[in-house]
C-alpha cells in the first residue's frame, strides 16, 4: 500500500488543480486562458510528476492576499455622540 502513496498524492494534486482552475473566474487567471491551463493540467498531470498542476499553482493561479490572514484595517467606528459628522446634522 505504501508504494502507491506517491501515485495517489500525484492524482490528488492533479484533481485539486483541475477543480480549482475550473472554478476560477476567467478574468482572474494569469498567463494563459482558462482552457489553456485546463489542457496543461490534464496533459502534464500525474504522468509527468505533476508539472502541469505545479505550473498552475505557480504561474496561473490568481494572486492571493498573501501571508498575514488578509485582514483589512477597518476604520474605527464612533458612537453618534462622538461622531462629528452626525453632530453636524443635528
Amino acid at each position: 500500500m505504501l508504494r502507491y502513496l506517491p501515485l495517489i498524492i500525484l492524482f490528488g494534486i492533479t484533481i485539486y488543480a483541475l477543480v480549482e482552475c475550473a472554478q476560477t473566474d476567467q478574468e482572474q487567471v494569469r498567463n494563459l486562458p482558462k482552457w489553456g491551463w485546463i489542457l496543461v493540467i490534464i496533459l502534464f498531470g500525474p504522468q509527468t510528476l505533476a508539472l502541469g498542476p505545479i505550473g498552475w499553482f505557480v504561474a496561473g493561479r490568481p494572486k492571493g492576499k498573501g501571508f498575514g490572514g488578509g485582514f483589512k484595517r477597518q476604520r474605527k467606528v464612533l458612537p453618534p455622540d462622538d461622531n462629528p459628522d452626525f453632530l453636524k446634522g443635528l
